[in-house]
C-alpha cells in the first residue's frame, strides 16, 4: 500500500470510506461516533488544503484507507483527566481514520507510517469504538486518560513514543 496526500479528486472515494466506517460502527454498537454528517466534505476539503489529509492506495489504485495527521499541538489535548500524557514533547495527532474493510492491517500500516514521520503520536477515540481501542493497544499505544473535544464530549486518549 502506498500512502499519499489526499487530493480533491479523491473526495468521492474518501467520503465513501467514511460512510462505510459509520455503518460498521453502528453494526458494532457504536451509535454516537461520526453522527450528523461528520466528518463533512467541507472539513475534508479544509484538511486537504492544509496538507493534513492522507489516503492509502492498494496495488490496484483503489483508495482503501483515509486519515488525518496533524503535526503540532491539538487544543483539545491541553487538559487530560484521570491520567497524564507520557511526555510534553512536540507531537502529532491522528484523526478520522476510515477504511474500506477490503484489506486487513491497513490501520497498522497507517499508524506506523505516521510514527515514521513523527516519533510522538497522540490519538483519541470514542468509548464505544472498541475496534480502534484494540488496534491502539495492539500497536503499543498507552492509554493516558480522558480528553474533551470541542463539543464537550469525552474521548479516550492514547499516546505512543517511537
Amino acid at each position: 500500500m502506498m500512502i499519499r496526500p489526499t487530493n480533491c479528486d479523491d473526495l468521492p472515494a474518501v467520503m465513501s470510506l467514511y460512510e462505510y466506517s459509520r455503518s460498521l460502527m453502528r453494526k458494532n454498537g457504536n451509535f454516537t461516533q461520526w453522527i450528523n454528517g461528520y466528518p463533512s466534505e467541507e472539513l475534508i476539503r479544509t484538511e486537504i488544503a492544509d496538507g493534513h489529509s492522507f489516503v492509502g492506495v492498494d496495488e490496484y489504485g483503489e483508495i482503501v484507507v483515509t486519515f488525518c495527521l496533524i503535526i503540532g499541538e491539538d487544543p483539545t489535548y491541553r487538559v487530560i483527566y484521570g491520567g497524564e500524557w507520557l511526555n510534553d514533547e512536540p507531537y502529532g495527532v491522528i484523526h478520522r481514520m476510515a477504511t474500506s474493510g477490503k484489506q486487513k492491517g491497513v490501520g497498522e500500516l497507517c499508524f506506523n507510517w505516521c510514527l515514521e514521520r513523527c516519533k510522538n503520536i497522540r490519538v483519541d477515540t470514542h468509548l464505544d469504538n472498541h475496534a480502534m481501542q484494540h488496534i491502539l493497544l495492539k500497536l503499543g499505544f498507552v492509554y493516558c486518560g480522558i480528553i474533551h473535544v470541542a463539543d464537550g464530549t469525552e474521548r479516550l486518549a492514547y499516546q505512543k513514543v517511537r
